[in-house]
């Protein structure tokens, strides 16, 4: 059985794409969101979680946002993730509530933002390079095997390249869209 599964590539790479549409989200361009903070990841317990698996996340105002932190000794290193999150917040400690005020967002800011857009996107892209070469592997050990023909091995390769190219177009319309939106142009 021959191992190439086209259907199992598409879907690695529509994953790639719905993770940067989901850290997209989390970049905001002037208001408070909870899905601001979904990139963030705090080291406790010995292992690194979602911040929403340490805390309840709110907004209680437009510009603001808090953060409940469930066990006391997990205030600081959530308050350490969100700093070193590199979204530009800065928490106010409060016992184990953090508040998290929103600032405007000033050009250089915004410009901060627009790299980190170009960050994500870059991550997503060598996701789908990764999905790429394991397609292309799988057809490789597919005709040493002998299941497939030479012929069907480059018609193959054609294939996951061109879902390769539509994918990593996909993401770069995305980046495009969302440094317009930050940059308000």
């Amino acid at each position: 059985m021959a191992a190439y599964n086209k259907a199992d590539l598409e879907r690695r790479m529509k994953g790639a794409v719905e993770s940067l549409k989901s850290d997209f989200s989390g970049l905001r361009t002037g208001r408070a969101s909870t899905s601001l903070l979904d990139p963030v990841t705090v080291d406790v317990y010995g292992a690194n979680m979602p911040l929403n698996q340490v805390a309840t996340v709110s907004v209680p105002e437009p510009r603001m946002i808090t953060v409940q932190v469930w066990d006391k000794s997990n205030v600081t290193p959530v308050d350490k993730a969100i700093r070193s999150a590199g979204l530009g917040l800065n928490p106010v400690v409060d016992g184990q509530m953090l508040r998290l005020p929103i600032p405007d967002l000033t050009e250089e800011r915004r410009k901060e933002l627009a790299k980190l857009v170009g960050q994500y996107a870059e991550k997503a892209r060598i996701a789908v390079r990764n999905v790429r070469r394991d397609g292309n592997d799988q057809i490789k050990q597919d005709e040493k095997k002998n299941e497939i023909s030479e012929d069907e091995k480059k018609r193959f390769e054609n294939e996951v390249q061109k879902l390769t190219d539509k994918t990593i177009a996909d993401i770069d319309a995305l980046a495009v869209h969302k440094e317009k939106e930050i940059l308000g142009k």
